[in-house]
């Protein structure tokens, strides 16, 4: 059956908007401290799957929820099954927005709200895809599953869930990244510095805390000092911001100096996109008194650690001709007086490097420091050859329904469920004219852009089930 893509799109978007006003205003962020049974990430991740998949029932969809962890909706016949992975958590919503992050909001041919580009509005529109092909009464070759996991954002645990009880796909994709299609996921390992909360200089931190998530450029960082001389910090600080691209504000009370300092928040995997509003903050309160743990603190976040994603100052700066810079992530930065604090550095890694060079200069770091070290969560490289079917397929659709003849796969820092497959690949929705607005405030999708994906995933999931017959 010939389907005019594009027009079908288009008329599917006032549902589609409607769909995704409703997805949008559940704030899906993992939240352990309120997790039951039956919610084991937290409500808002088990409440956004159990609406992703009530809606497939009302458009006639066989669905099945695995422990409100992960969930699939599933449609067409055959022995070999494509797979679309999505997820249905977000990050954190952060401050400084124009809008409420969680109130879809249509303006100039956007639509804003957190989970728009990041994977809630992708996820709907691969979804649509299919439910345009139901509806079309599209018979399929191949068994098409549409998987939503519940923390992507975080450890993966619910599409871990799903791989660990379900058969794994032939082959898919994750519409969880961007056009046209990235083919190679570089590394991703995180590693914590822990800090003893000991104060022995002049001047004394009594806390600092910047960062929401390891995988996210921090857009706020706050600390609380005393000092023999506040006037004089404030001072320094007033200077220090009209020299500096960030912005701030410092306030005196019983407690000591507040500082705030002010970046911009972006995707871990490229922190050149962000200002790391914590290392600059530690660079500025770096420059005084601050002895013990909280000098070591200070000194490394503002001195090795600061604005240095290619980390040459470590000595690990390593590129791979095909996937690209080794980058580093200074995700998480906390220090309570007394206490202790950590500091979290999210590694993005190409073939020819691993996490056991990377454990070895940070050895170093943390025994100069004395700091403590522990290695997180680890996924290696992932690369799909780019003349498998999976590959050439989505490419060929690709171009049909944009025009891009030229267009070609890449390789990228990011890590999404595609990795989870042997023959799995990231696939849209961003175009690569639209700006990146993930893991940002004010993150957006172009409407028009959304409903383009839509097309172009609905023709793709046809393409790979009827090997590309129409």
């Amino acid at each position: 059956m010939s389907i005019d893509w594009k027009k079908v799109a288009a008329d599917y978007r006032d549902d589609y908007l409607e769909d995704l006003k409703h997805l949008i205003a559940i704030q899906s962020v993992r939240d352990d401290a309120n997790k039951t049974e039956d919610a084991p990430l937290g409500p808002g991740p088990a409440k956004a799957l159990q609406a992703f998949l009530k809606m497939a029932e009302r458009d006639g969809f066989e669905t099945t929820n695995l422990d409100n962890l992960a969930g699939f909706v599933e449609y067409g016949e055959g022995a070999e099954t494509i797979a679309i992975l999505a997820h249905v958590d977000v990050m954190p919503a952060g401050e400084g927005w124009a809008t409420d992050p969680f109130t879809l909001t249509i303006k100039d041919g956007n639509a804003y709200g957190r989970g728009t580009s990041d994977d809630k509005g992708p996820a709907l529109a691969a979804y649509y895809g299919l439910k345009i092909l139901k509806d079309q009464g599209v018979k399929l070759n191949k068994k098409v599953r549409f998987i939503l996991g519940t923390d992507e954002e975080s450890n993966w645990t619910g599409m871990n869930h799903y791989f660990e009880t379900q058969p794994e796909p032939t082959m898919g994709f994750s519409p969880d990244a961007e056009f046209p299609l990235i083919n190679g996921e570089k590394g991703n390992v995180s590693f914590t510095l822990g800090v003893k909360g000991e104060n022995a200089g002049d001047d004394s931190l009594k806390g600092f805390d910047a960062g929401l998530r390891e995988n996210m450029v921090p857009r706020d960082a706050t600390a609380i000092v005393e000092t023999a001389d506040n006037e004089a910090l404030v001072a320094a600080f007033t200077e220090f911001l009209d020299q500096m691209p960030v912005v701030g504000d410092v306030k005196t009370d019983g407690d000591g100096v507040h500082l705030h300092v002010i970046g911009k928040a972006a995707h871990g995997m490229e922190p050149k996109n962000g200002i790391n509003a914590g290392t600059y903050l530690a660079k500025f309160l770096s420059q005084f008194n601050f002895g013990g743990d909280a000098g070591h603190f200070l000194a490394l976040l503002g001195g090795a650690l600061h604005d240095d994603s290619r980390v040459t100052k470590l000595g690990l700066a390593f590129t791979d001709d095909i996937m690209g810079d080794l980058t580093m992530n200074v995700g998480v930065m906390d220090f309570q007086a007394g206490q202790g604090g950590k500091i979290v550095l999210n590694f993005r890694y190409p073939k020819g490097i691993g996490s056991d060079d990377l454990q070895g200069a940070l050895t170093k770091v943390a025994e100069e420091n004395q700091f403590d070290l522990q290695k997180g969560r680890e996924m290696v490289p992932h690369y799909v050859a780019p003349d498998d079917p999976i590959v050439t397929t989505l490419m060929a659709t690709y171009r049909e329904l944009t025009g891009e003849q030229a267009a070609e796969p890449e390789v990228v820092g990011g890590g999404t469920y595609g990795r989870l497959m042997k023959r799995g690949v990231a696939f849209g929705a961003l175009f690569p004219h639209t700006e990146d607005t993930m893991h940002q405030v004010d993150e957006f999708q172009p409407v028009n852009d959304l409903l383009l994906a839509m097309a172009i995933y609905g023709r793709s999931i046809q393409a790979l089930s009827n090997d590309l017959a129409d």
